[in-house]
């Protein structure tokens, strides 16, 4: 049977940013992450203005600027008959104005490395959380399956659950998210980019009756997230050749019929069952859930990266003195939920919002105009700035706690991660 001090379930944003945070507290903390690697198409890739700060504050800015990425400074978004500005990062304050657009594996592999050089951080791959271990009515570490297939034991003074919106260690513990009702689900996959393609910019949002879509630039090709009437998938496929997809994603984007055959069959469309919830209570003793594992978002607007990564810098400031001392309890844990409750059930209602004015209209095929309120944001900049603001730095921005704050410029060592 192992020991740690802290045991980080998910090695996704919250999990690595939680790992790298306490480590450099001096805490003994250990990651288990059960790919073997990160290499997800269902990752998020939008690195806000918060983040890049925090990035910065931690030594890694020149870093994380040289990983392959694109900027994205304004949000355009057709939306049924016009193309409108839904926010505007160039009216933010501060140094940083632009999202960030990286892959998101690129993004956790830094923070891996970042955090390999702390010598009380330790992370497994291809390491799955299978249960959690109880002793005198806490929690008190995890039950997973290693790498070769064994079961094995880690006893931990704490458990932090960063395992995502169908986290097992939130399920383990007995807490249950509230779910809301949400519109849609999406279909992911890639279309190549033409050599001669331009026109595109780091995101493309279009949103018209009955035919809407999302495509992120990568380069090489688009991550396409094509959005559908929730819990429609088997349906649509089943009344549909996959052509008619390709058909569509014509239509919304002018993509020549050379790239959407990429999609050679429904093989290649992989489902995303999109779903919001929150849990009314984060923690249990020995045990804290944050990020999606705590409050699942919607994709809207990419922000579920960026509250993951506050939380856990919430999490390990509040957290770090407590753990040193071996005596986290309780009411440490739920000094964490007060923190982060109103950006996350702040960020949820405007998801709602959208979902509302936007997606459910799409969705139904009667969505002939802009909703006023995007027109009302397009015509007044400031109200565009206001809408990057919020989404972009947010309520309650999070700064690095001074204990992980290093010079700028420090060059991680490689990663163990792969």
């Amino acid at each position: 049977m192992d020991q740690t001090t802290c045991c980080v379930v998910g090695g996704g944003p919250a999990g690595m940013m939680t790992g790298l945070l306490l480590a450099r507290a001096g805490v003994r903390v250990t990651v288990l992450e059960k790919h073997a690697d990160f290499l997800r198409d269902f990752r998020g890739d939008t690195v806000h203005p918060s983040t890049v700060r925090l990035l910065d504050e931690l030594g890694l800015g020149e870093e994380f600027a040289r990983l392959p990425q694109s900027a994205l400074t304004k949000m355009h978004m057709y939306a049924g008959d016009r193309m409108v500005v839904a926010a505007d990062l160039t009216r933010i304050p501060g140094r940083y104005r632009h999202i960030a657009m990286v892959p998101q594996w690129d993004f956790l592999d830094l923070l891996a490395r970042a955090a390999a050089t702390e010598p009380t951080f330790t992370l497994h791959m291809r390491s799955a959380v299978t249960g959690l271990v109880h002793e005198s009515g806490a929690v008190a570490g995890v039950r997973y399956r290693d790498a070769e297939g064994a079961e094995r034991t880690l006893r931990a003074d704490l458990v932090i659950a960063c395992d995502g919106r169908d986290s097992v260690a939130r399920e383990a513990a007995g807490l249950r998210q509230q779910r809301e009702d949400v519109p849609m689900d999406m279909w992911f996959f890639r279309i190549p980019k033409a050599a001669d393609d331009h026109a595109g910019g780091a995101v493309q949002a279009r949103f018209t009756s009955g035919n809407s879509a999302v495509a992120i630039d990568r380069g090489d090709y688009y991550q396409t997230g094509y959005i559908i009437g929730k819990g429609s998938d088997a349906a649509m496929r089943a009344a549909h050749e996959v052509g008619w997809l390709r058909e569509r994603l014509g239509e919304l984007f002018g993509w020549p019929e050379t790239a959407t055959a990429a999609i050679r069959s429904w093989d290649d469309v992989k489902l995303l069952e999109v779903s919001v919830g929150m849990l009314e209570q984060w923690a249990v003793p020995g045990l804290l859930c944050i990020g999606d594992a705590a409050h699942t978002m919607s994709p809207v607007g990419g922000v579920g990266v960026n509250l993951a990564i506050q939380d856990a810098v919430a999490a390990a400031r509040t957290l770090a003195a407590p753990l040193l001392d071996h005596r986290v309890c309780l009411a440490d844990l739920k000094k964490v939920q007060r923190r982060r409750m109103l950006p996350a059930s702040f960020t949820q209602r405007s998801q709602r919002g959208e979902h509302d004015l936007l997606i459910a209209p799409a969705l139904r095929g009667n969505l002939h105009t802009a909703p006023l309120p995007l027109r009302v944001v397009d015509a007044v900049p400031p109200l565009a700035g206001l809408a990057a603001y919020l989404g972009g730095i947010g309520l309650r921005p999070e700064h690095a706690p001074d204990f992980a704050r290093r010079p700028s410029g420090t060059t991680p060592r490689p990663s163990t991660a792969r």
